[in-house]
Parts: structure tokens; C-alpha cells; sequence
């Protein structure tokens, strides 16, 4: 048994299509929701495709919700061409996941009710920027070294 020692956030959602499944654990300790489709979609290589969930939700301020592929679908070929997906507290409109085929062959097709993303409820900090020198932003051992700086390639 695990205990679980995490605070409750409540993210209202409505189904905008009558075949909607509301966003669901796989398991106790998973940290996405499950989506689901509500159309079967031909998911074409070179292509992204807008795959609807027929769920809008209502983040709550200093929250967002993130937009992630699962992993068995990325084993299979699907990918999320934007990584993961941002839903702002603001927006009220239907999750659409946004999908490519780097598989085999021209394309695949998502069934309708097929699990096709998760969503991760994250907590936004209060940020604000403050311009300064470069001096004052600091030395660190990569400095301003770019892609391949830190050794790896």
C-alpha cells in the first residue's frame, strides 16, 4: 500500500461530444490522465493531425495542464510533433492532440475511444523577469556553450 501525500486539485471538465470518456488513471500512482478519442483519425507521416477528445476543461489559475504522449503509442510510431502540449488556464475550448506517424507505411488509424495522450496537471510559479549585465547572471562551468557543450557529443 502507498501513501499518497498530495494536494487536492479539482480541474472541472464538460463533454462536448456525447461518446466523451472523462480523463482517468491508469493506476494509483500514474501522474497523467488518460485522454480518449471521440473520432477514428487517419494519422499520416509528414503530417499532424488534430485528434479530437470531446472534452473541454477549466484549469485552475496557477496550474496547467500538459499534453504528453504515451508511451505505448510512441512505440508504435505516433508522436506528438509539438512534445507536449500546453492547455492555459484561460482556454475553454475542446483538447484536440495533435499526432504524426514516423512508423511503417503512409499512415495509421486511431480508433474512436482509443487512449491517445495523457494530461498532467502542473503547478505554474509566480515568475517575473529582471534584466541585468552579463556579468551579473553568474558564472557556470558550461557558461555559454551550446548544443554538444556539455561533452556528451
Amino acid at each position: 500500500m502507498y501513501r499518497i501525500m498530495r494536494n487536492e486539485v479539482q480541474v472541472l471538465f464538460t463533454r462536448l461530444h456525447p461518446d466523451a470518456k472523462p480523463p482517468i488513471q491508469g493506476s494509483a500512482l500514474a501522474a497523467g490522465w488518460d485522454l480518449r478519442t471521440v473520432e477514428t483519425c487517419e494519422i499520416k507521416k509528414g503530417f499532424s493531425t488534430k485528434v479530437p477528445t470531446g472534452l473541454a476543461v477549466s484549469i485552475p489559475v496557477g496550474y496547467e495542464g500538459q499534453i504528453r504522449a504515451r508511451s505505448s503509442l510512441g512505440a508504435k510510431g505516433i508522436i506528438l510533433p509539438n512534445g507536449i502540449g500546453t492547455i492555459d488556464a484561460d482556454y475553454r475550448g475542446q483538447i484536440h492532440v495533435l499526432m504524426t506517424w514516423i512508423g511503417e507505411g503512409d499512415s495509421t488509424i486511431i480508433e474512436a475511444g482509443e487512449r491517445i495522450a495523457q494530461m498532467v496537471i502542473s503547478p505554474i510559479p509566480n515568475v517575473s523577469f529582471l534584466e541585468v549585465d552579463s556579468e551579473q547572471l553568474g558564472e557556470t562551468e558550461r557558461g555559454g556553450g551550446g548544443f554538444g557543450s556539455t561533452g556528451r557529443y
